[in-house]
């Protein structure tokens, strides 16, 4: 079955909750050690979990929806089904200063995953980068959410940073790390 995607203008749409919930039977645990005049040491180990990581809307003061006040520019693209309910959405917004389109929301129903909806929506957050003329989409995600991550990395984004203390004082320790990724569209070779 082909699932159109569409604009969702954001008269329309803005406040559209986004019913995000992910479930993980690993995560990415990080380990470092302190930063010295020498340097220090980062390690990514994805270790399995005893019990499966769940985090629903319920658990956030700010619950995913499109089109927040703080998010200017934005433009969100999706998929509804024909009775107009929101099967799949993308949101997307500049980040002028540095030339990068960021996304800001990615969600897919369960129901419609493995379908390349996902591949479909991100597709569309890379033209409309291109038409933008960004050098650059980045993203965020959790460390706990290695569905996503696996999905980014097949996408080709790759890992650009990380905020061990962005949700709590604790991430680490909750297994919730921010994880940041970038897709890059023009790239010299790296120097080593």
């Amino acid at each position: 079955m082909h699932y159109e995607i569409v604009a969702l203008p954001k008269e329309q749409w803005k406040g559209t909750a986004i019913p995000l919930t992910t479930r993980s039977d690993s995560y990415y645990d990080l380990e470092m050690s302190p930063l010295n005049r020498e340097g220090c040491t980062i390690t990514m180990v994805r270790r399995p979990v005893e019990k499966e990581i769940v985090h629903t809307p319920e658990e956030y003061d700010f619950p995913d929806s499109l089109y927040k006040d703080h998010w200017e520019g934005a433009e969100a693209y999706g998929v509804l089904n024909d009775a107009g309910r929101l099967m799949a959405c993308i949101e997307v917004c500049p980040e002028e200063w540095s030339n990068r389109l960021m996304v800001t929301e990615l969600w897919v129903r369960d129901e419609l995953r493995g379908n390349g909806i996902g591949r479909r929506l991100m597709d569309k957050a890379k033209e409309v980068a291109i038409r933008q003329k960004r050098r650059a989409i980045i993203l965020e995600t959790q460390s706990c959410n290695t569905n996503a991550i696996g999905f980014y990395l097949h996408q080709g984004f790759e890992l650009i940073g990380f905020d061990t203390c962005c949700y709590t004082n604790d991430d680490i320790g909750r297994r919730e790390v921010r994880i940041n990724l970038g897709y890059f569209f023009h790239r010299e070779p790296r120097r080593r």
